[in-house]
């Protein structure tokens, strides 16, 4: 691997603009620490397929992004992994004329942010082990998914908690 892991991610728009059509592919499997994403979460290296291609007025960079990711069931907490993978669609240009493209810098165009931006955005946030995870129960800590348990889990509404202990005066005479 290169000294800078990340130069291959830095594209020049004067030779990529030169021609309309001109392409770039971009293929590789990047550690996460020189993206500086410091997530828990990611569980191996992040692999790119992606593909700069000139326009007349700019450069579209689509592709994927996967992300390894390994975490805990949210409900269960047994481990749980997968790949979280991106689809990038982003326009690069001098001027500004689309509303979601991004600004070229000098004659660099940065793709390292952009990359950081797609992997933390597809990682999952509290997923399931599986759509019908039944969760620990909260009162003797069994696997709801391996045995149910005879644990009374019935929720009240605690905004009507308080009242539970009153007794009218109406209810006090009928039990007298």
């Amino acid at each position: 691997m290169p000294s800078n892991p990340l130069a291959m991610l830095r594209l020049n728009a004067v030779e990529i603009l030169r021609q309309p059509g001109t392409s770039r592919e971009i293929t590789a499997t990047l550690p996460v620490e020189p993206l500086e994403v410091d997530d828990e979460r990611i569980a191996g290296d992040v692999d790119l397929a992606l593909e700069a291609r000139s326009t007349i007025d700019g450069v579209v960079v689509r592709g994927t992004v996967r992300t390894p990711w390994a975490t805990q069931c949210r409900r269960c907490l047994v481990d749980v992994s997968g790949v979280a993978e991106s689809d990038v669609d982003e326009l690069f240009q001098y001027n500004l004329t689309n509303d979601e493209a991004n600004q070229i810098e000098g004659d660099l165009i940065e793709l390292a942010p952009i990359v950081r931006e797609y992997v933390l955005l597809e990682l999952p946030v509290g997923p399931l082990c599986r759509p019908d995870c039944a969760g620990i129960c909260p009162e003797c800590g069994a696997d709801r998914n391996e045995s149910p348990c005879s644990c009374d889990n019935t929720v009240g509404d605690l905004r009507w908690a308080a009242l539970e202990g009153l007794r009218l005066d109406d209810q006090h005479n009928d039990e007298t």
